[in-house]
């Protein structure tokens, strides 16, 4: 890994040429993706990707100019962001705009502040009806440079970042959220009814305003850990999938699929996310838990899923064993619904850019073979 951090971007396109293969995105590959069907042009799909390996991979670093000030400079970071994922090969780019970054006293979830929610004195004080109009000073610009950049053949999977039990955590706590379940479950309840509100008031706005650029929705709410959720079954089913429920059926009534990204053990209530939640699609995965096979086994018939490849092993096996690894998958997964290829979490920095390349190398190779012999 190491090394790599020194190889010059020339040497990485000799040793993975990405440009030898004939693609023109299309992004209706993702949409019969995320409503169940099978796509002979098996898309590829990312949930984030962060700067190192884009750096590595095109010298570019667009998340310096995304959220310029400066409107042609954020216009070009936009414009270089949907390039990287065109010249990949995806027919779509992942991108959220995240509530957790407008929240009033927020950080706790990321950068472990002290939460500013206690008790119900504090909970009332929360200026809850600022947060939607706060979202949307923030980043209607951004979404419409988003939306101008975006090239012929392409969309967006992503909207409002962040799902109910993300945002609640970063004004709150875990653990506090914690103490307040056992101390006050009126209170406990209140939180997600109200967080709910503000973010179906955002999601309302956004799909009426703001969605023409994505061709399917998705927030990230991790539920759960390696062995189990994080809150209680019963708690996930009776507070926070209702709230769900009403942002995709708001997604639903634009015409659009709705892909809930969560990480962690999920088995005990995943049917549940299914039936209440109505998800048309999810992602995320690691072997630890459950090889990506088990889920599409399990679910496949009800819903897409997308995933694929552990992150862990991008980061610690060579680039033969990564193009077994997903070649066996692929072969495992064919014909059985709605799948989308990827890792099984996101590329963070750490993960080695020759382990991605290896990886997106061979799924663009294996559908080019398909392709083949399908003609």
């Amino acid at each position: 890994m190491a090394q790599l951090l020194f190889t010059p971007l020339y040497r990485l396109n000799r040793m993975y040429p990405i440009n030898k293969y004939v693609f023109e995105p299309d992004y209706h590959n993702m949409i019969q993706a995320a409503t169940n069907h099978w796509v002979d042009r098996i898309p590829l799909y990312e949930h984030i990707i962060n700067e190192k390996v884009i750096y590595e991979i095109t010298g570019n670093k667009p998340y310096d100019l995304c959220y310029s000030e400066d409107e042609a400079e954020s216009q070009e970071g936009f414009r270089q962001y949907w390039d990287f994922w065109k010249q990949m090969g995806y027919d779509t780019a992942s991108h959220e705009f995240g509530i957790c970054g407008i929240l009033v006293g927020g950080g706790a979830l990321y950068d472990h502040k002290e939460g500013c929610i206690k008790n119900r004195e504090d909970f009332e004080k929360y200026p809850w009806d600022e947060i939607p109009k706060r979202f949307f000073d923030k980043y209607a610009p951004y979404i419409r440079n988003f939306e101008k950049t975006c090239p012929a053949g392409m969309k967006a999977v992503g909207g409002v970042g962040n799902g109910i039990f993300e945002a609640v955590q970063d004004i709150i706590g875990y653990v506090d959220l914690c103490y307040i379940k056992a101390d006050d479950e009126e209170l406990f309840a209140d939180i997600f009814k109200a967080m709910g509100n503000v973010q179906y008031q955002i999601w309302n706005r956004f799909m009426d305003e703001f969605s023409d650029v994505f061709c399917v929705l998705r927030f990230g709410d991790d539920l759960g850990f390696k062995s189990s959720t994080l809150l209680s079954a019963d708690d996930i089913r009776t507070h926070i999938l209702p709230q769900y429920r009403r942002i995709t059926d708001k997604v639903h009534s634009k015409g659009k699929p709705f892909l809930l990204h969560s990480c962690g053990n999920l088995f005990e209530v995943f049917d549940d996310i299914i039936d209440i939640a109505n998800i048309d699609a999810k992602h995320s995965n690691e072997d630890e838990i459950a090889h990506f096979t088990v889920w599409v086994e399990k679910y496949g018939d009800k819903i897409a899923n997308f995933g694929g490849i552990d992150t862990d092993v991008l980061c610690r096996h060579t680039p033969d064993y990564i193009r077994n690894y997903v070649i066996d998958c692929l072969n495992k997964v064919k014909g059985r619904g709605g799948i989308a290829f990827s890792t099984g979490n996101s590329i963070p920095d750490y993960v080695p850019t020759e382990g991605y390349l290896a990886m997106v190398e061979t799924v663009r190779e294996w559908r080019q073979d398909q392709n083949i012999r399908v003609r």
